[in-house]
């Protein structure tokens, strides 16, 4: 009788027991890798300018994203080819975060004023990473079930959020407690503590993945038609975000708030955004799908970004308006990329789930880009209630392409 009964009890607790590991083995991978990054864009800034570096030279730090948005070249690479017999994605992130945290560690090694040193390891970091990304992502592309990919993004949204503290805001802190080189040597410890989640990866996944062929190619990629009409989503549903988060700061600086609010407001709102919306965004998608919660937050990012352009033309008047719609604004982003990262995932072959997952990501955040980069001169030239406006019209036509292009996707899928 009482083996009877303990049978059916078996099975569920070893998938529990499997898919709590997967969850911390993910957060521990994403938080490896986010630490790093939000160490050289967020706190060397402020350092260097603090120690004298010209802001020209401080804005070259940029072209550390350009490994960011080109990681797709390689992302077949790591696809196809196996390094070690410790599984195929694990052996492509044990080296990388082993390399990553030797990377930041060498810091300590060089003066903080030292810009084009600074930027030559910070080059080597942000390739290490870019790998990284591209291996983890496709494990968790095979290895999250269908119904916990919301979830499984939900923990990198998190997990990106807790890196802002402690690569940005901790980093600081640590400066200002016992300066430069230790504080790098205590962040370069601290991002090689998630190597332990390496050793609880869980096998299936991790050995599945590798399928000899065909070749992962970024042509198997364009050659499937519910990718393209995915790529196209990633292309247009966030082309309007960068024109207001690029420029939010300045915008809040000429409507009179301090820079230290400004920091505050910037600190507390990744934290509990990026906490709480990944997680809130993970709901809604188990509950209406990716697809539906995507054309939901793009109705609400329109109206957040409408706040800003009736703030900027003074139909809106008040510094708490504007404070809650930036905080609003970093809550829809969050939850945003829960969204499309299952989405992502949903199209995201077995064959090259690391190739395609990473075109995906790399086409969105291609396109943020651009219209930060431009955000500015329109700002310059014909003022903020125009760029505000403009990105509001951008975000709403952006809403209704989406609705067409999931429409499309759903037939596709039929």
């Amino acid at each position: 009788m009482s083996a009877t009964m303990d049978t059916p009890t078996r099975p569920k607790r070893f998938v529990g027991a499997r898919r709590f590991r997967l969850f911390a083995v993910l957060a521990g991978l994403y938080l490896a890798q986010g630490i790093p990054g939000y160490l050289i864009v967020a706190a060397i800034p402020p350092i260097m300018r603090e120690l004298g570096v010209s802001r020209t030279a401080i804005g070259m730090l940029a072209l550390l994203m350009i490994p960011l948005t080109i990681k797709f070249l390689w992302a077949p690479l790591v696809d196809r080819i196996k390094l070690m017999a410790i599984g195929h994605r694990r052996g492509w992130i044990l080296p990388t975060q082993i390399g990553t945290a030797v990377a930041i560690a060498a810091l300590a090694l060089v003066d903080p004023t030292n810009v084009h040193a600074i930027l030559a390891i910070g080059f080597v970091v942000a390739i290490l990473t870019s790998t990284q990304d591209i291996a983890t992502d496709g494990y968790a592309t095979l290895a999250l079930r269908e119904g916990d990919r919301p979830v499984g993004n939900a923990i990198q949204g998190a997990a990106v959020a807790f890196s802002v503290i402690i690569g940005g805001t901790l980093s600081l802190l640590l400066y200002g407690w016992v300066g430069w080189k230790p504080m790098v040597l205590i962040i370069a410890a601290v991002s090689a503590l998630p190597l332990v989640a390496i050793a609880f990866m869980p096998e299936d996944a991790d050995t599945a993945s590798f399928i000899p062929t065909p070749k992962p190619s970024l042509k198997s990629f364009l050659r499937r038609p519910e990718a393209v009409t995915v790529l196209a989503v990633a292309l247009t549903y966030r082309a309007s975000e960068g024109l207001v988060k690029s420029m939010e700061g300045s915008y809040l600086v000429d409507a009179g708030l301090p820079l230290s609010s400004i920091g505050y407001l910037s600190g507390i709102s990744a934290a509990t955004a990026g906490i709480a919306g990944s997680f809130i965004a993970a709901l809604l998608v188990r509950r209406s799908g990716a697809s539906g919660t995507l054309l939901l937050l793009g109705i609400l990012r329109t109206v957040c970004f409408s706040l800003f352009s009736l703030h900027a033309i003074g139909h809106l008047t008040g510094i708490w308006v504007l404070l809650g719609a930036a905080g609003f604004q970093t809550l829809i982003r969050y939850m945003e990329i829960v969204a499309l990262y299952s989405l992502f995932m949903s199209v995201s072959s077995k064959a090259q789930p690391g190739t395609d997952f990473t075109i995906l990501s790399c086409a969105q955040i291609i396109v943020y880009l651009i219209g930060s980069m431009v955000a500015g001169a329109i700002a310059d030239s014909l003022g903020y209630p125009f760029l505000f406006v403009v990105a509001t019209s951008i975000s709403g036509l952006a809403v209704i392409l989406t609705g067409k292009l999931l429409s499309r996707l759903k037939k596709q899928a039929a």
